[in-house]
C-alpha cells in the first residue's frame, strides 16, 4: 500500500498567465487557435508577413489502406530522395514509431539520424547536419521545433566540431581556439555554400510526415521546418486508414474506394480528402478547447479563493503588523463558538453553557465563570450578552499576553502562527476541493448543474476553512509556550512547532507533457515518483502546534465578492 499524494499548491496555466499585467507572445502557429486566445486571454492574433516569400511546395496527402503499406511507400520515397541528395526530415508521432521507422531504413541501408527524447544530448549536432546533402533525419514532434535547419549545414557548428576534433576547446585553450577559428570557419563556410547550392538544386529540405496529428499546429510546425527564409522546400504527409485520427473520423468513403482497387499499395491523393482530414482535426481541436474551457471554469472558482489566500499570506511575509486581524480573529472565533452552543434556542435554559465554556477555554484562558455572567444578566440573558462578556475577557487576556511577551515578540508570534495555520489548512482545503471535483459530475444525474454545485459547496468549504484558521490561530497565540530570545539586537520567538521547516524535496512532484504530448506526473529527476506523499484530512478541534512552511492564506477576508 502507498500513501496518497498531497497537493501543496496548484494553478492552471491559463490562470498563471493571467497573473501578468501585460501578456503577449510570438509563435508561427497561433492562427489556428485565435478563438481560444481571444476567449481565454482577451488577446488578438496578428499574422506578420514573412521576411522573404515562402516558396515551399506543400503536396496533397497520400492515404493507404494499411499502416504497413504506408511505411513501405515512406521508405521508398525516402530512398528516392536520398539517392538524388535531397535532405529529408521525417516526422513521427512517438518515440516508438520513430525507432520502428529507423529499423526499416537501416534494413534498406539508408544512413540516417534519429532525433527523439532518448538522444536529446545530440539534438544540436543532429539539427546542424539535417540540411546537408543526402541527410536523412527521423524526428518526433517535440524534438528540434522552431530550429532553422540550414541548407548545406550549419557552418558555425561544423567549424566548432572540427576544432573539438583537433583537440581545441574554447574554455580549456581559448587563445589557440581563437587563433584557428577564422581559418577553419572560412574554409567550412565555403564548403557549406557549395553544398547548399547542391541541396537547392535537389529541391531543398523535404519534410515527410508519417501521420496527421490531432492538432493542426503540430502539423504546421513540422511543415514549417522547411522553406525558411525563402529557401526552397517540399512537404507531404503519408497516412493510412489505421492511423488514430483516421480511425476516429473516417467516414468510410476512402475505404470504399480502396476496396475496389484490391491493392493496398495503391494510394488516394485528393485535395478533397486533405480538406476532410483538416475538418476532422478542427473537430478534435474544438473538443480539446472545450475541455480546457471547462477545466478553466472550475479553476476560476478555486482561483478566487487562491487570490484571497495568497494576498493575505503575502501581507504576513512582507512583515506587516496583523494585530487588527488577530483582534478580529478573537471576536469572530468567540462569536462563532457562542452561536454554535446557543443555536436558535431563545430560552437560556436550553443552552449548554457548561459545554460553551469548555469550547471557549480551547481558544483562550477564560477568567469569568458561567455563574458570574448569569448573575449579572439573569433570565433575560441573550447570546449577544454572552458574546460581549467573553470577548471583553478575551481582550483583557490578550493584553496580558502582549505585556508578558513584549510588543515585538507578540507581533512576530502572530505572524508565524497565522502563517503556519494558513499553510496547513490551505493544503488540506486543496485536497478537499480535489475530492469534491472528482465526484461533482454525478450531480448532473439529479438534474443539477455540476459547476453551480461546485461553486456553492466550494464557497461553503472555504468559509469553513477560514473559521478553522481563525480559531486555531487564536488558540495557538494564547496557549503556545513561547521563549523570547534576544539575538544580535533582534528579538527571536521560539516555540514548539513554529520553527521554520524546509519542505522535503524528495516527495515533491510536478505535472508536465511527455514526448507524446500526454500529461504525466514526474519527480524532480524527471521520473515518475514511486512514493506519493501522505494524505492529510482536516479535523476540527485536533489542534497540534503549527509547522512553519510554504503554503497559502485566506483567513482575513470573509467573502470573495
Amino acid at each position: 500500500m502507498k500513501a496518497e499524494n498531497q497537493t501543496l499548491a496548484t494553478v492552471t496555466l491559463q490562470n498563471y498567465f493571467r497573473l501578468y499585467e501585460k501578456l503577449s507572445g510570438m509563435t508561427g502557429t497561433a492562427e489556428t487557435e485565435a478563438a481560444e486566445f481571444a476567449s481565454t486571454y482577451k488577446l488578438g492574433v496578428v499574422a506578420i508577413p514573412t521576411n522573404r516569400p515562402m516558396i515551399r511546395l506543400d503536396k496533397s496527402d497520400l492515404i493507404y489502406a494499411t499502416e504497413a503499406a504506408k511505411y513501405r511507400q515512406v521508405v521508398e520515397d525516402i530512398a528516392a530522395r536520398h539517392a538524388k541528395g535531397q535532405p529529408v526530415l521525417v516526422g513521427t508521432v512517438s518515440v516508438e514509431k520513430s525507432e520502428n521507422l529507423s529499423k526499416l531504413l537501416a534494413k534498406r541501408g539508408i544512413k540516417h539520424e534519429v532525433l527523439n527524447a532518448k538522444n536529446h544530448a545530440r539534438e544540436a549536432a543532429i539539427v546542424a547536419e539535417a540540411g546537408r546533402f543526402g541527410a536523412v533525419t527521423v524526428a518526433t514532434n517535440m524534438a528540434g521545433r522552431g530550429t532553422d535547419i540550414m541548407l548545406g549545414g550549419n557552418a558555425e557548428f561544423i567549424a566548432v566540431t572540427k576544432l573539438h576534433q583537433a583537440g581545441l576547446n574554447p574554455t580549456e585553450n581559448p587563445e589557440e581556439f581563437e587563433a584557428r577559428w577564422d581559418e577553419v570557419f572560412t574554409a567550412v563556410k565555403a564548403e557549406v555554400s557549395v553544398e547548399a547550392e547542391k541541396v537547392v538544386a535537389a529541391g531543398g529540405l523535404y519534410v515527410l510526415g508519417t501521420e496527421r496529428h490531432e492538432s493542426r499546429r503540430i502539423d504546421n510546425q513540422l511543415r514549417g521546418r522547411s522553406g525558411r527564409q525563402g529557401d526552397p522546400g517540399e512537404s507531404r504527409f503519408y497516412l493510412s486508414l489505421q492511423d488514430d485520427l483516421m480511425r476516429l473520423f473516417n467516414s468510410g468513403a476512402a475505404a470504399a474506394i480502396m476496396s475496389r482497387t484490391g491493392d493496398e499499395d495503391m494510394a488516394i491523393e485528393s485535395k478533397l480528402v486533405s480538406r476532410a482530414i483538416q475538418s476532422a482535426q478542427s473537430q478534435v481541436e474544438a473538443r480539446n478547447a472545450e475541455i480546457r474551457k471547462n477545466v478553466l471554469k472550475y479553476d476560476d472558482v478555486l482561483n478566487r479563493q487562491r487570490e484571497a489566500i495568497y494576498g493575505d499570506r503575502r501581507q504576513i511575509l512582507e512583515g506587516a503588523s496583523i494585530k487588527d486581524k488577530v483582534t478580529s480573529f478573537i471576536e469572530r472565533s468567540v462569536t462563532e463558538v457562542v452561536n454554535q452552543n446557543t443555536g436558535s434556542a431563545r430560552n437560556s435554559d436550553d443552552w449548554d453553557l457548561e459545554h460553551l465554556w469548555i469550547d471557549v477555554r480551547q481558544i483562550f484562558p477564560v477568567t469569568i465563570s458561567v455563574h458570574d455572567v448569569l448573575a449579572e444578566y439573569g433570565a433575560k440573558i441573550t447570546p449577544a450578552d454572552v458574546t460581549r462578556e467573553l470577548i471583553a475577557d478575551a481582550m483583557i487576556q490578550y493584553g496580558i499576553r502582549e505585556g508578558s511577551l513584549g510588543e515585538t515578540a507578540i507581533r512576530e508570534l502572530e505572524r508565524r502562527v497565522v502563517l503556519s495555520v494558513i499553510d496547513r489548512r490551505w493544503r488540506d482545503h486543496l485536497y478537499e476541493m480535489d475530492y469534491l471535483k472528482d465526484g461533482i459530475g454525478l450531480r448532473a444525474m439529479a438534474q443539477r448543474d455540476p459547476l453551480i454545485e461546485y461553486q456553492r459547496e466550494g464557497f461553503t468549504m472555504f468559509q469553513a476553512m477560514m473559521g478553522m484558521i481563525r480559531e486555531e490561530s487564536v488558540g495557538f497565540i494564547f496557549n503556545l509556550d513561547v521563549q523570547v530570545v534576544p539575538a544580535g539586537g533582534v528579538t527571536q520567538v521560539q516555540a514548539p512547532g513554529i520553527a521554520p521547516a524546509p519542505i522535503p524535496t524528495e516527495g515533491l512532484s510536478y505535472s508536465a507533457p511527455n514526448e507524446d504530448g500526454e500529461t504525466v506526473v514526474l519527480d524532480q529527476s524527471g521520473r515518475q515518483p514511486n512514493a506519493p506523499q501522505e494524505r492529510l484530512r482536516p479535523r476540527r478541534g485536533n489542534q497540534q502546534p503549527p509547522a512553519q512552511g510554504g503554503g497559502a492564506k485566506g483567513a482575513f477576508g470573509q467573502s470573495l465578492e
